[in-house]
This record gives C-alpha cells, sequence and structure tokens, in this order.
C-alpha cells in the first residue's frame, strides 16, 4: 500500500531531480546538436551550447549572489574570446551587463531577506552629483541619437552598484583569501596566454578569420625605431592588445598587494602567489605595451615604499614586508631569466622597443612627446568644439560608438583621445568640474581607510586599491577615456572600492577574535 501510494508522486532528492532534468534536456538536444555536426555549422552549435550555458548561469546567480559573483567576473574576463571566435557577436558583447543585472536582483533580493550591512559611500553626494548630470545629458539637444546616451550612461554607471556588492560580498577573511586567489589564477591564465602568444604571433587564440571591426585591433604590431626590430602586441583572451595591457595594470596590483597581505598574514597560497607574481611580471614585459610596463614599474616603486611606511614596525614584523619586496623583485628576476633562456629572441625585441623609445638619452626617444605633450595637446582639441562649454551628450564619443552608427545610420561625431577632454566634448565643462570633485572624494575617503589600517597585515590590499582609483580616476584618464570604459576595468574599480571599504571591519573582527580569545591571567592581576 505504502509502495503504491508513493509511486504516482515519484518522490526524488534534489539531485536526482536535477539529474532527471539534465538526462530529458540532453534527450531533447540530441537531435538538433546531430543535425548541425552533419551539416559543419559550428557556429550554430556554439551559440546552442552558449545559451545552455547562459541558462545554468541564471540559475546558479538567482540562487546565490555571491556565486553569481564570481561568475559574472568569469564571463568578464572571457566574454573577448568567445566573441571573436563567433564572429564578433553584439549578443555576447552585452551578456555581461545581463549577467550583472542579474547579480544585482539577487543581491537585492538577499538583502530583503537576510538585511545584511549595506555600504554608504562617504563620496555619495558628488557621485550622485556626476550622475545627476550624465543622465540629463542624455537629453542634450546636440547628441546625434538618444541611443548614443543611453550607451554612455551603461559605460559609466552601470557598474557603480558593484561597490555595494563588494562591501557586502567580503564578509570573512576567508572570503577575501578566496577571491584574491580566483584573481590570481585569472591572471596566471590570462598572462600565461598572453605570454604564449607573444612568442607564437596572432595565429594563436584568434581566429583564422577575424571580423573587420576587430582585426586591426588583434594584429597590431610595434617596430623598434633604431634596430628596426618588429615585435607583436599580443591581445591573449581579449580583442585588443590594448585590453590585454590595461588588465595586466590592475592584474600586477592586485597580485601586489595580496602578495603582501599573504606573507603578513597566512601562509596558505604563498608560492601560488608568487608564481602569478612572476607571470604577471613576465607578461608586462612581452606585451609591448610601453604604457603597461611604465604603470606597472611606477605603481611597484611607489607600492614598495608606501609598504615600508605602514609596515607594523611596532609589532616588530616590519621584516615580513622587507621579504614581500624582496619576492616581488625576486618574481621579476625570475621572470625575466626564463624569458630570455626560453625567448632570447622575443624578449630582446621587446626590450628594444623599449629601450629605444623611452630611454632619456635615445635619440629616438618618445618619453616627453608621451607623456607630458601629446596628452596636454589632445585635452586642448577638446576646446575647437563649438559646443564645449555644455557638451555634446554622454556617450557620443565612447566606446561602441561605431555599432550604434552602424545600426542606428548615424554619423559619429568624433572626439579626442584626451579623457578630461573627452570629459568637456561630452558633458561640458561642468563634467570636468564633477568628475574631478568626484575622483578626489574617493581618492580622499580612500586614503582615510588606508591611514586607518596602517600597521595591519591588510595594508598592501588597501593601498593597492587606493592606488588603482587614484590612477585610473586621473593620470589614465587624463591620458585616454577607454581605460576607464574598459569594462573589466571599470568593474573591478567599483568592486573593489567596496571591498576596500570593508576590511576596517575584517580587521576589528580579527582584532576582537584576538582579544576574546582565552589567556593565562598574569600574577599581577591575582588577588
Amino acid at each position: 500500500m505504502k509502495l503504491a501510494s508513493s509511486v504516482p508522486g515519484l518522490p526524488l532528492d534534489r539531485s536526482s531531480r536535477i539529474a532527471l532534468f539534465f538526462f530529458l534536456l540532453a534527450v531533447v538536444l540530441a537531435y538538433p546538436v546531430a543535425q548541425y555536426i552533419l551539416s559543419e555549422d559550428l557556429s550554430s552549435l556554439a551559440m546552442g551550447g552558449l545559451a545552455v550555458l547562459v541558462i545554468g548561469f541564471v540559475i546558479a546567480i538567482l540562487n546565490d549572489w555571491r556565486r553569481g559573483l564570481y561568475i559574472f567576473l568569469g564571463w568578464l574576463l572571457f566574454e573577448d574570446f568567445v566573441r571573436k571566435y563567433l564572429g564578433n557577436n553584439m549578443a555576447i558583447y552585452f551578456g555581461k551587463d545581463v549577467l550583472v543585472g542579474l547579480v544585482y536582483l539577487s543581491f537585492f533580493a538577499a538583502w530583503r531577506r537576510e538585511r545584511f550591512p549595506l555600504f554608504r559611500p562617504p563620496y555619495r553626494l558628488p557621485l550622485l552629483l556626476f550622475v545627476w548630470l550624465g543622465i540629463m545629458q542624455v537629453f542634450n539637444p546636440s547628441s546625434p541619437h538618444i541611443i548614443f546616451g543611453l550607451l554612455g550612461v551603461k559605460l559609466f554607471f552601470y557598474y557603480i552598484p558593484l561597490m555595494y556588492v563588494g562591501y557586502s560580498f567580503l564578509d570573512s577573511e576567508v572570503q577575501l583569501r578566496r577571491f584574491f586567489l580566483w584573481c590570481s589564477l585569472a591572471v596566471v591564465v590570462i598572462g600565461g596566454l598572453g605570454i604564449a602568444q607573444s612568442v607564437i604571433g596572432p595565429s594563436f587564440l584568434n581566429p583564422s578569420h577575424l571580423q573587420a571591426d576587430i582585426r586591426e585591433l588583434s594584429t597590431l604590431y610595434r617596430e623598434a625605431p633604431l634596430s628596426g626590430d618588429v615585435v607583436y602586441r599580443p591581445n591573449s583572451v581579449f580583442v585588443s592588445g590594448g585590453r590585454f595591457a590595461n588588465f595586466l595594470i590592475l592584474s600586477w596590483l592586485m597580485v601586489f598587494g595580496f602578495t603582501g597581505y599573504l606573507l603578513l598574514r597566512h601562509k596558505k597560497g604563498r608560492n601560488f602567489v608568487f608564481l602569478a607574481l612572476a607571470a604577471t611580471a613576465a607578461a608586462v614585459v612581452m606585451c609591448a605595451s610601453r604604457g603597461a610596463l611604465m604603470w606597472s614599474l611606477g605603481s611597484s616603486l611607489v607600492g614598495a615604499a608606501a609598504f615600508l611606511w605602514g609596515a607594523p614596525w611596532k609589532q616588530g614584523e616590519a621584516l615580513r614586508v622587507v621579504r614581500a619586496l624582496q619576492r616581488a623583485l625576486l618574481g621579476i628576476g625570475l621572470a625575466l631569466v626564463l624569458l630570455l633562456a626560453a625567448y632570447p629572441k622575443a624578449l630582446m625585441g621587446r626590450l628594444a622597443v623599449y629601450s629605444e623609445t623611452l630611454s632619456p638619452d635615445s635619440p629616438a626617444s618618445e618619453l616627453v612627446w608621451r607623456a607630458r605633450d601629446y596628452p596636454i595637446k589632445n585635452f586642448l582639441y577638446a576646446f575647437d568644439f563649438p559646443d564645449w562649454p555644455i557638451g555634446y551628450g554622454i556617450g557620443t564619443t565612447g566606446l561602441g560608438t561605431q555599432y550604434v552608427s552602424r545600426f542606428f545610420h548615424v554619423r559619429p561625431l568624433g572626439g579626442v583621445e584626451s579623457g578630461f577632454g573627452t570629459l568637456i566634448v561630452e558633458l561640458g565643462i561642468m563634467g570636468l568640474v564633477l568628475w574631478l570633485i568626484m575622483s578626489a572624494a574617493i581618492v580622499i575617503s580612500a586614503w582615510r581607510v588606508v591611514r586607518k589600517l596602517r600597521g595591519s597585515p591588510w595594508f598592501p590590499l588597501a593601498f593597492v586599491i587606493f592606488w588603482y582609483a587614484f590612477l585610473l580616476l586621473f593620470p589614465i584618464t587624463f591620458s585616454g577615456m577607454a581605460p576607464y570604459e574598459d569594462f573589466v576595468l571599470n568593474a573591478f574599480l567599483w568592486l573593489l572600492l567596496g571591498i576596500l571599504f570593508r576590511l576596517p571591519s575584517l580587521a576589528l573582527s580579527a582584532q576582537f577574535a584576538a582579544g576574546a580569545a582565552p589567556v593565562k591571567p598574569r600574577r599581577r592581576w591575582v588577588v
């Protein structure tokens, strides 16, 4: 009787239901998959498989927003790789925006249930003023099309809520180590592929027939003006060498800071992070980007001085900071030695490009021109536009305008290379003023957190996040707006800011736990 009553209900546990679902899904998809294979339509087959994968991502994100954050970041880093092999499909290009939107939705739903602490940014007023101006500029009458404005809002503001996600995401030191270890693994994979591509050439990690919009971006070379050495600029999993170089600037800062944290706090993971440090250093050298090399070297010098200043001298553990710096130097040296032994021609060609174009005593040096004269000249070009006081609307010169022009048959406005000049062209002079106020408020607030964590194991991580925000919002954006509009750098900026402002609570929790640990009473307290 009991068996008969249980048959109609099919009482299956959760794992059995999941297995049954995927079995039925495989049965349903078997026939169309076979047809695609027989007709050799591998592109459609890949798109179908990608659709199934995205469905799985959606379910996982809605079930757990913390897991969803990792899914979003993974897709963010490898989206370009999928896109360039599927003909620069725009549906894939906007996939990350759908995934992060689901992360926001899942995060808000979890907050409604659990009511965990939310971030209250101390710079919210200047941030809101800049956002308000950007939204108003969507309706600028000088804008060629309102789609440009919507695109600009996405580029500037869509990832800002990640700072709330990052703040709530970091609820323990275990979560902190897991996150930066995951980032270090991604750096090793992407950087290692970029190193291999710098030696093999553009035939590696690029399809044989690249779509016209990204063909030139994926096949860039640089020539040493004196020796004539020609080297390839690798793009790794991205569609352009510039995006790969920008990612390496962020990667070096994260791995550098995480190395300092581990040497002060934990032993587990140190060897792997040292490997990531060496791989990142090698990738920076082999990427053939003078900007990535200079920003990374400059950040290393500033970071080394800051780590010594913020070392826990009172606790007698400053020697560990010195060891962290020694490891960084050892990692750089080891990377160069291995590259010289394995690929001497590829390495020497890139060193020739750097030395001949950056050395002050080189007759072909471009150091002063690229670092000072060229950015200032491009910034002044913004004032040649007649409507520069009020601008032409947000997004009118931003990333992706070529696609808007093609789909909506609108002539693009054109623009300037300088990021500050771009702010004037798009948002008017008030846009540049509010950007500077907002950026200053963010950097000053971040610096206060850094000072609060001075002498603690969390200081190296806090400083590199502060330094990354300063670099991206001020000098890098002054040179060009493309790095800020790069979705990888933009997303990590706001996510890391949320993590930075959560670090003091982790430090306080650790101090409380240490103070609450049972200790043997001293003799002088005994009555």
